[in-house]
């Protein structure tokens, strides 16, 4: 659920959410309740999880039933939490209030269940050696488990539904304003109306951003944040388009300028509404499907089957499938602005791609009738033939396009046909007006042409949909750019026509520099260096140039490495939630010691998740970085609680002092360890953080039960005073 901004080519997608022309900041209750929700379920799966997955046939030591029934207890409190939420949520809609209230009761109930199902104290038969075996009635904690789970799922769509409905309903308030806004005709009831806007879309700007972070699928992400800085750019040209419009009533370019501002936004708004739904109007296909490099991938995992079975395809489907990605590469022979080495090149890698799958169709005929060794090697060599030559046809088109797009953001990057435009609109230069124009609407449409290139290379469907956005934005703002600047040039000495130019060569400007960072990502992708997953115990990638090659291979732990990280990360988990239990009994929330320790037991968790291979941390180096983080964390909470204990008397203090001077040295011992190299060792060097931060959690558990019973000791001692004081008082009136 943390905060993702989308791909940085979009042009600042991601800063619609709390900042913006209007000031963008919304607080949404409801929001926030939902979130809630989803992150009191995280802990909740992995614990039912690991309550069903235990071995109910063995013989249990008491430690054991005492971690299990620690499980069950923090099952049910973590459903408290859940439900008081759904509930809330429920208390806010009363259309879904009686559904959620039922799912929140049956979710209830469930956590009550494993709690008794789990708790020791109830198992009053033990068995004949002495020992006591848990879960005599494991069926019904499976049974509950899934009652819980369920329930919680119930909770969830609803609350996504009503989530969904409050952005529908966001939207409609935007179109029914902005209706009101085109008609408007005098300058103070369009400031009036504006003010309106802006609050509704500080309304729709916030609830389309959670719902942006919240979004699992990077492609309806990327296109959520698309969408979104259309509507964040537009705002600002929509508030110069229509003053400009007001103070030159019968300027028809002024009026072409406003339309298309209205016209984007319309488009903008309708997609969001696509994506949270999940509905495309009239069975629209999807556009990223276009793309060479996805072709490439797909045909080449096609021809790869026949390794395993000869007859799951057809000659005549991979040919076409051949025929129709070679097409594609049509948009570089054919763009005027490939060179002629380029085109050559890309012409005669298809030209052997297609003399190769000839060969491979030819040796594939021959394997389907008679299987010996001969044929199947001749068979693999045909298949690596072709993917090598499809890989150098992709090597080929990356470097046309972003080479193209390179040259192209040099020769632009100082803005001189916009400088241009805005001197002859300031002189009402006609005629120079008119050459401008030209020269902007040829880049413009160089800059399209480059941007479908790149859509191409892009390599993920994410970068696919920002070049879209590219393209669309140069294609729409180039034809504005000139309206405005044929408005200004009709009445040069308007304030208000160059401030609408001023506004519209921003969005332009904003866009190039969002196309640079667009490319450099592109050359990530295709040189391997974003988008990699690594296990927590990959490492680093390895240098250039090393001679010592039998280093560089990862240090795999083996069965019994991986059950004792396992074993260490459960640990960990359950500390989190008796943490969590601790922070809850604070009546203050915002206290120092309160909000580091929340600070350490989120980041612990998420320490946790990583022992599973779950959660934000995908790699060794995020692991490294949390680890940092979390050691400071753990100073600030001993400086807090250092300057709480000189409020207290000397024995309580000391107490504290105690439990400080253990926390302080595994902080610096655990920064120690994150700084130090271990190459080939990543798991002794994960082994070691983990032990570490499970120590520094049992005393954070320790720290902040010991603080609130030494809060709530000084407050009591300080009312006593407070009423003795009070009474001396009233005695010395008397």
């Amino acid at each position: 659920m943390a905060a993702s901004p989308g791909p940085a080519g979009v042009g600042g997608a991601g800063a619609m959410h709390g900042s913006g022309p209007s000031g963008f900041a919304f607080d949404s209750g409801l929001e926030i309740k939902t979130r809630s929700v989803e992150q009191t379920l995280l802990p909740l799966v992995s614990q039912i999880t690991t309550l069903i997955n235990h071995k109910d046939n063995t013989k249990k030591s008491d430690k054991t039933l005492q971690a299990i029934q620690r499980v069950g207890q923090a099952v049910n409190l973590a459903v408290g939490r859940f439900v008081k939420v759904g509930e809330a949520i429920a208390n806010e809609n009363w259309d879904l209030k009686e559904e959620i209230n039922i799912a929140c009761t049956e979710a209830k109930q469930a956590g009550e269940t494993i709690a008794a199902l789990t708790d020791v104290g109830s198992l009053n038969h033990p068995e004949s050696d002495g020992q006591i075996t848990i879960f005599t009635d494991k069926t019904g904690v499976i049974k509950a488990a899934r009652l819980l789970l369920s329930s919680v799922t119930k909770v969830l769509l609803l609350a996504d539904r009503v989530v969904i409905k409050q952005i529908i309903r966001s939207r409609n308030k935007v179109l029914a304003t902005m209706e009101r806004l085109e008609k408007v005709n005098s300058f103070q009831e369009f400031v009036q109306i504006f003010s309106q806007f802006g609050n509704e879309m500080v309304e729709f700007a916030h609830l389309t951003g959670d719902r942006q972070n919240d979004l699992k699928d990077e492609k309806k992400k990327a296109r959520m944040a698309a969408a979104r800085a259309v509507l964040e750019k537009c705002t600002m040209m929509l508030l110069t388009a229509s003053k400009t419009c007001l103070r030159h009533p019968n300027c028809e370019s002024a009026h072409k300028n406003k339309e298309g501002v209205f016209d984007r936004m319309k488009v903008a708004l309708d997609k969001v509404i696509e994506i949270v739904t999940e509905c495309k109007p009239n069975g629209e296909t999807d556009i990223s499907s276009i793309s060479i490099f996805t072709g490439i991938k797909e045909f080449k995992m096609n021809i790869e089957t026949l390794r395993e079975n000869l007859y799951l395809q057809s000659k005549e489907t991979l040919s076409a499938t051949l025929e129709a990605l070679l097409e594609r590469t049509e948009d570089f022979t054919d763009c005027a602005y490939t060179s002629h080495e380029h085109r050559e090149r890309i012409l005669e890698l298809s030209t052997q791609a297609r003399m190769e799958l000839q060969q491979l169709i030819s040796v594939w005929l021959q394997a389907q009738n008679k299987k010996t060794k001969s044929v199947s090697e001749e068979l693999e060599l045909t298949i690596l033939k072709i993917s090598h030559s499809l890989n150098e046809l992709k090597k080929e088109l990356h470097s046309t396009a972003a080479q193209l797009a390179a040259d192209l953001l040099k020769c632009h990057a100082d803005h001189v046909i916009l400088k241009a435009l805005k001197l002859t609109g300031v002189e009402g230069n006609l005629e120079g007006l008119a050459e401008y124009a030209c020269k902007l609407s040829e880049q413009k449409e160089r800059l399209v042409e480059t941007c479908r290139l790149l859509r191409h290379v892009s390599g993920t469907e994410p970068l696919e949909i920002t070049c879209i956005h590219a393209e669309e934005t140069f294609q729409v703002t180039g034809q504005q750019i000139i309206s405005a600047a044929e408005t200004l040039t009709l009445h040069p000495s308007s304030k208000i026509a160059k401030e609408n130019l001023d506004v519209f060569c921003e969005a332009w400007e904003s866009q190039i520099s969002d196309m640079s960072t667009l490319l450099r990502e592109i050359n990530d992708v295709f040189e391997g260096r974003r988008g990699e997953k690594y296990g927590y115990l990959s490492l680093p990638k390895p240098m250039k140039n090393n001679a010592n090659v039998k280093s560089l291979k990862p240090d795999k732990p083996d069965s019994e490495e991986q059950a004792k990280i396992a074993r260490l990360g459960l640990k960990l988990g359950l500390l989190t939630s008796d943490a969590n239990c601790e922070i809850e009994k604070w009546e203050d929330q915002e206290n120092e010691i309160v909000r580091y320790g929340r600070n350490m037991s989120s980041m612990a968790y998420s320490l946790y998740l990583f022992t599973r291979g779950e959660g934000p941390l995908r790699t060794s180096q995020d692991l490294i970085h949390q680890l940092e983080v979390f050691a400071e964390e753990g100073l600030k909470l001993a400086s807090s609680v250092q300057a709480f204990s000189k409020q207290l008397k000397d024995d309580d203090k000391l107490m504290l002092l105690l439990e400080i001077n253990k926390l302080v040295p595994l902080c610096h011992q655990l920064q120690t360890i994150t700084k130090t190299p271990l190459q080939n060792q990543m798991f002794l060097k994960v082994d070691k953080c983990i032990t570490k931060t499970r120590s520094m959690m049992a005393i954070l558990v320790q720290l902040l039960s010991l603080c609130y019973k030494l809060l709530k000791k000084l407050q009591m001692e300080n009312n006593r005073w407070v009423s003795v004081t009070n009474k001396d008082s009233v005695d010395g009136k008397t």
